[in-house]
């Protein structure tokens, strides 16, 4: 189940009265506890209400409030998102938690509604479903999508290619014996020690990540890197480097959406789009 923990105002923090350094290490290690038991999703501090605004629904009417608000005791100085198993696991960690004021003070527990809370209120589902997709949209927005390749035990040789042919930077590389943790017995395969468990590697302004795998061969057929340079002089210099033993499957031609464009497959079976932005409509 989901709660929101929430800390409630005082006479200190409504006068911004802010946390002495012991406070804020034992609230810092409190934190870190709760997010190494994959309790906490989420939390914060609020500022005294005399820096909030309240805004007042009557009918049609809204009516904006500045702060600060009189009823102390009902404001909120501070939360936490958690994700917990009942509320009595809610209630030991509260416990735990050191005194967030400087006074006597009160930490509440509030269930979060569910989906399917209001079932009654929605028999079809359909903004349940709506909900779901929102959350969906919500939880990407600012998600980055890195290309991810498995090279097929071939991946050092091939950071070692992409970096002399397309400038390619490597930032970290790890293999398999330098894992703080073992695989499964089983998942990797004999000799398998100095093979490349992750890298990551920069071509541009654009990150790529790959692997050896786990014996696996190597297979990039439903997809391909795009690779777009400023000018045609540096498209002929790449996309001739990542021929050179590669497969060209569209040579390098003029087409209406780019001066410059043609399809590779390199030596590793990696499979490129080369081309130069074509103006914009």
């Amino acid at each position: 189940m989901k709660v929101m923990v929430m800390v409630k105002a005082t006479e200190s923090s409504e006068a911004g009265v802010m946390p002495s350094e012991q406070l804020i290490a034992e609230m810092g290690k409190f934190n870190e506890e709760l997010v190494n038991a994959g309790i906490m999703k989420a939390g914060e501090g609020l500022k005294p209400s005399s820096e909030g605004k309240r805004v007042r629904f009557s009918g049609s009417d809204r009516v904006v409030m500045d702060g600060p608000f009189a009823e102390t005791k009902e404001l909120v100085a501070g939360f936490w998102l958690w994700n917990v198993t009942s509320m009595e696991e809610a209630i030991e960690w509260v416990k735990r938690c050191p005194n967030p004021m400087l006074e006597d003070s009160d930490i509440e527990i509030r269930p979060l509604f569910e989906f399917e809370d209001f079932t009654d209120a929605d028999p079809t589902g359909q903004w349940r479903e709506h909900e779901r997709q929102l959350r969906g949209r919500s939880a990407t927005k600012d998600a980055i999508v890195n290309p991810y390749l498995f090279l097929g035990g071939r991946c050092e040789e091939a950071l070692e290619y992409y970096k002399q042919t397309i400038g390619a930077t490597v930032s970290m590389m790890m293999r398999f014996k330098d894992s703080p943790s073992p695989a499964p017995e089983g998942m990797v395969p004999d000799g398998y020690a100095d093979k490349v468990m992750h890298a990551t590697f920069h071509i541009g302004k654009t990150t790529i990540m790959a692997s050896d795998g786990c014996g696996e061969d190597s297979k990039f057929d439903a997809f391909r890197l795009t690779l777009s340079v400023p000018t045609e002089e540096d498209a002929d210099l790449v996309f001739n480097a990542l021929a050179d033993g590669g497969t060209v499957d569209m040579p390098l031609e003029k087409t209406f959406w780019s001066p410059r464009y043609g399809m590779v497959t390199d030596k590793f079976g990696v499979r490129w789009m080369v081309m130069v932005p074509g103006q914009q409509p």
